[in-house]
C-alpha cells in the first residue's frame, strides 16, 4: 500500500472534500502571485540582451546587480515574516505587492551601474518576506503530508512564468523609441504595473486564517480548523512553535546551507539563460524569448508530475537529490556542447530546468514540514533568507567566469558543480528524517489507528 493511499484513508472524505475545495479557492491565485515575483526578478535577465549595450554594463556588473537583488532580500527577509505573522497574510502580502511593483517598474530609471545596482537592491527588499509568507501560508492551510503536491503546484509558477515571460519580454524589447524609451524600460514598467494592482486585490481576495474560511460549508471548516490545530499542538509540545525557535534550529541551518546550492542552480541558470541562448546562434530578442520558453515548458510538465510522485512515495529527500543530480548532469552536458552541437546544447539546458525546478518542492516541503506556528514563520524565512545568498553569489560567479573565459562553459561547470555537491548532502542529512520520508511515518500513523 503506498504512502498516498495511506494518507488518503486518513484522510476520509470529509477530508479529501475540504483540501479539494481549499486547493480550487486558494492555488490560483498564490500561483498568480508567485508568477508575477518571478517575472520581476527575472526580466532582468532579457532587458540585459539590449539594456547592458546602452547603460555600459560588463558581464560582470550586470551579474554583480542581478544578484544584488537577493542581498536586500535577505537582509529584510526574516523581519518582514515577522511583519506577516504580527499582521496577517493578507495586509502584509498587500504591503510587499505594492512596494515591489514600485521598484520593478522603477527599474526603467537606471542609467548607470550605480542607479542599476541600487533599485536591484531595494526591489529584493521590497520583496522580501513574500515566497516564506506564501510558504507559512500553506501550513496553516494543508496538513503535512499533503503539502508536496501543493507546493508542486506553487512552484510551478517559476518555469511557467519564464516560459511564458520569455517571449513576451522578448517582444516588448521591440517597443524601442516609443515615446522616446528603450524597449528594456517598456518591459520594466508594463511588467511591474501587475504586482502593484494585484497589491490592492489581494486583501480582498484572500482568506487568513481556516476558521474564517466562510466560502467553506460549517462541517468542513471544523474538521480543516481542527486538523490545523492538532498538528500545530503536536509541534508546539515538543518546543518548536515559539518564533526564536525557528531561528536557533539546528535543522534551519542545515537546510539554509542546502537551499543555498540549491539556489545557485535556480538563478544562476534563470538569470542568464536569454544570454546563453542567445549565444546559440544569430537570433533577434523575440526569437530568444520563444526559445527560452522551451526548457521552462517542458520542466513545468515534469515539477507537476515530480511534485506527486514524491508525495505519493514520501521520499522527500530523494526526489530533491535525484533532481539536482540531473540538473548538474543537465548543465555538464550544456556546458561541453554549446561549441560543439546547438540543438544538443539546449537539450542539455532542457534537462538542467527539469532538474532545478523539479527540486524545489520536494526540498522546501521538508524544512516546512519539520517547524509549524511562528517557528515556521522564522524558520522558513531564515532558511529562504540565507538560501537566497545563492541567488547573490552564482549570477556574479557566472558573470565573473564569462568575462574571465570569455565563454558560458565555465559558468554551467560551476553551477553543475554546486548542484551536485548540494544533491549529495541533502540525501545524505535528510534521507532517514521524517521529514525526508514521511513514508514510514504515515504506515505507522495507520496501522497504530
Amino acid at each position: 500500500m503506498t504512502s498516498l493511499t495511506l494518507q488518503s484513508n486518513a484522510l476520509g472524505e470529509l477530508g479529501e472534500r475540504t483540501l479539494r475545495k481549499v486547493r480550487r479557492r486558494l492555488m490560483p491565485l498564490i500561483v498568480l502571485l508567485y508568477f508575477i515575483a518571478y517575472l520581476d526578478r527575472n526580466n532582468v535577465g532579457f532587458a540585459k540582451l539590449t539594456m547592458s549595450e546602452d547603460i555600459g554594463l560588463s558581464a560582470a556588473a550586470y551579474g554583480l546587480g542581478a544578484g544584488i537583488f537577493f542581498l536586500g532580500y535577505a537582509i529584510l527577509e526574516v523581519p518582514s515574516n515577522a511583519g506577516m505573522y504580527r499582521f496577517g497574510a493578507r495586509k502584509w502580502l498587500a504591503r510587499i505587492l505594492i512596494t515591489w511593483g514600485l521598484f520593478a517598474a522603477a527599474m526603467a530609471l537606471v542609467n548607470g551601474e550605480a542607479s542599476y545596482n541600487i533599485i536591484r537592491f531595494l526591489l529584493g527588499a521590497a520583496e522580501a518576506g513574500f515566497f516564506p509568507a506564501i510558504l507559512f501560508y500553506l501550513t496553516l492551510w494543508f496538513p503535512a503530508a499533503q503539502r508536496v503536491t501543493v507546493l508542486g503546484i506553487f512552484i510551478l509558477a517559476q518555469p511557467i512564468s519564464n516560459a511564458l515571460g520569455a517571449p513576451v519580454s522578448g517582444l516588448l524589447l521591440q517597443m524601442d523609441g516609443i515615446l522616446g524609451l528603450h524597449g528594456w524600460q517598456w518591459l520594466y514598467i508594463i511588467e511591474g504595473i501587475p504586482a502593484v494592482l494585484l497589491g490592492i486585490l489581494t486583501p480582498i481576495l484572500m482568506t487568513d486564517k481556516p476558521r474564517d474560511a466562510k466560502w467553506l460549508a460549517d462541517d468542513e471548516r471544523e474538521w480543516l480548523a481542527t486538523t490545523m490545530d492538532a498538528e500545530l499542538a503536536q509541534k508546539s509540545a515538543k518546543g518548536h512553535h515559539n518564533f526564536l525557535a525557528g531561528l536557533k534550529d539546528k535543522r534551519t541551518l542545515v537546510y539554509s546551507a542546502l537551499y543555498f546550492g540549491l539556489v545557485c542552480g535556480i538563478y544562476g541558470l534563470g538569470l542568464w539563460m536569454p544570454t546563453i541562448i542567445a549565444a546559440l546562434g544569430k537570433f533577434s530578442t523575440t526569437e530568444v524569448g520563444f526559445i527560452t520558453l522551451i526548457p521552462y515548458a517542458v520542466a513545468a510538465v515534469f515539477v507537476y508530475w515530480w511534485s506527486k510522485r514524491a508525495d505519493k512515495t514520501g521520499k522527500r529527500a530523494w526526489h530533491a537529490s535525484a533532481s539536482m543530480i540531473l540538473a548538474g548532469v543537465g548543465l555538464v552536458a550544456a556546458g561541453y556542447l554549446l561549441p560543439v552541437n546547438a540543438v544538443l546544447a539546449m537539450a542539455g539546458l532542457v534537462v538542467s530546468a527539469m532538474g532545478i525546478y523539479g527540486a524545489i518542492a520536494p526540498f522546501l516541503s521538508m524544512p516546512s514540514a519539520a517547524l509549524t506556528g511562528a517557528a515556521a514563520a522564522s524558520g522558513l524565512a531564515l532558511v529562504n533568507s540565507l538560501g537566497n545568498l545563492g541567488g547573490f553569489v552564482a549570477p556574479y560567479a557566472v558573470g565573473l567566469l564569462k568575462d574571465a573565459t570569455g565563454s558560458n562553459q565555465s559558468g554551467l561547470l560551476f553551477l553543475s558543480l554546486c548542484l551536485a555537491v548540494t544533491g549529495v548532502a541533502t540525501y545524505l542529512y535528510a534521507r532517514r528524517r521524517r521529514e525526508g520520508d514521511s513514508s514510514a511515518q504515515a504506515r505507522a500513523a495507520v496501522e497504530g489507528s
